[in-house]
């Protein structure tokens, strides 16, 4: 037997084993048991999510002839005769070649005629709108008012493109962009069926490269097979995919906690010598500190979508950065992926940009300062509850803010009033009154100098 690629051998042939929609199927199964069914449908959704083999089974389900449970059987005479592609009853058209006024009166023609074996006659249109104006004038009617046997099913990939006056004539149904897990679980299932050995981390790297995309995951899995073999992880995925080393971004992480300019130039070199897109590594990077702001916040790594592995290392970055310090390098990031794009000497802009995003200090906020002043504190750091991990290395350099002697504030006046002015100096002052008057009457009763 010929070899079939993935996405063809494992098609769905039921709702139920339809991936990351069971929204959509759900809807349909209940409206073709109830007899509720509509006379033209409408999928929306982006590319390999399932648009044309929902299409495909909901016309098989409605000519079954042993459907109870809107399932089609695949087993009657009208299921073998659409899965071998047999079936009179059910015309599948491509909308890009067959986009012009005259295949669509020859396809209102073609309604007409009643069906041969099954309750219906189904016509399957993908890539609708890539019809012209005047072919969607020419379906509106036929559309509004079809002949009771005939059913349309529309798919699209540009919902935006179809008339308004089609759409209002159609049940629609937008497909979700599949979750990264069900994509890897679907892989997995593939895999051990096809008794192929893949990790966790490679079943990641191909279904982040997919976006959503289930087809796109199972062609690029195909060739990770044809490169690899039977014994894949993710150095092979990796190297095939030419995909961008995630632990350089937990480089650049670490090098900003312990200031080390030269790994700027270290990894624009690496970025060079293998050949990743510069454009790319500032979206994956926007992607990491994400990753850590989510972290952050959430105190888990529930909102980070990588492997199990890679997650126990952004747990790491727990309490190292602030969340303000955070949004800020998110922001200088998004400039420079801007900046790239129109940059002559994208190596030149990389290094002198990580060069920047290392350098950046930390800040600290009003309502911090006036915490740890009331607490007897004066460093400019945030609080941390633990020194950073930092892959193999532990920064050494940030030490336990002074704690100030409260008692003998008066004998210290002076050591006092420089340590509270040099606060202050790495600090926003655009305050109100009100956090004017607060800050002046709490240095007041330090003995430090009016606050202007």
């Amino acid at each position: 037997m010929n070899y079939v690629v993935t996405a063809r051998k494992w098609r769905p042939q039921l709702f139920e084993e339809v991936v990351g929609q069971e929204h959509i199927s759900t809807t349909i199964k209940n409206a073709i048991v109830s007899k509720r069914i509509a006379h033209a449908f409408l999928f929306a959704g982006q590319r390999g999510v399932g648009k044309t083999t929902t299409a495909r089974i909901l016309a098989k389900a409605l000519n079954c002839k042993n459907n109870t449970t809107g399932e089609p059987c695949n087993a009657c005479d009208t299921c073998n005769a659409f899965n071998s592609s047999q079936s009179l009853d059910i015309i599948e058209i491509d909308g890009a070649s067959n986009r012009r006024i005259e295949e669509i009166r020859s396809l209102r023609e073609a309604v007409k005629y009643s069906p041969t074996t099954g309750s219906y006659k189904i016509f399957i249109i993908d890539e609708v709108h890539m019809l012209t104006t005047e072919s969607f004038n020419a379906l509106l009617k036929t559309l509004e008012e079809p002949p009771e046997h005939a059913i349309f099913i529309f798919a699209t990939t540009d919902i935006h493109k179809v008339p308004l006056t089609i759409i209002s004539r159609c049940q629609r149904f937008d497909f979700r962009r599949i979750e990264l897990d069900a994509i890897k679980n679907q892989l997995s299932k593939i895999a051990k069926s096809e008794n192929i050995n893949i990790d966790d981390q490679a079943l990641t790297f191909i279904s982040k490269k997919a976006d959503g995309a289930l087809r796109d995951a199972q062609s690029l899995f195909d060739q990770v097979v044809s490169f690899g073999g039977k014994e894949i992880d993710s150095a092979v995925v990796a190297t095939m995919l030419n995909l961008i080393d995630e632990s350089t971004y937990f480089q650049i992480s670490d090098a900003i906690l312990n200031k080390n300019f030269l790994e700027a130039f270290e990894i624009s070199k690496i970025i060079y010598d293998n050949g990743w897109n510069y454009i790319d590594f500032i979206s994956g990077l926007i992607e990491h500190f994400r990753n850590i702001l989510t972290v952050v916040l959430k105190q888990d790594s529930t909102f980070v979508e990588s492997s199990e592995s890679i997650k126990k290392l952004y747990l790491e970055y727990l309490d190292t950065f602030s969340e303000s310090d955070l949004l800020r390098i998110l922001t200088y990031l998004s400039k420079v992926e801007f900046q790239l794009k129109a940059s002559q000497n994208q190596k030149l802009l990389m290094e002198i940009s990580l060069s920047h995003l290392i350098g950046l200090e930390s800040t600290t906020t009003i309502t911090q300062l006036v915490k740890n002043i009331s607490n007897g504190q004066f460093s400019t750091e945030p609080e941390k509850k633990k020194t950073p991990l930092v892959e193999q290395k532990k920064n050494e350099s940030h030490k336990p803010s002074e704690k100030i002697d409260t008692e003998g504030i008066n004998k210290n006046s002076d050591k006092t009033e420089t340590q509270v002015n040099q606060s202050i100096s790495n600090v926003d002052t655009n305050l109100s009154s009100e956090e004017s008057s607060l800050i002046n009457a709490i240095i007041s009763e330090l003995g430090g100098r009016e606050f202007k």
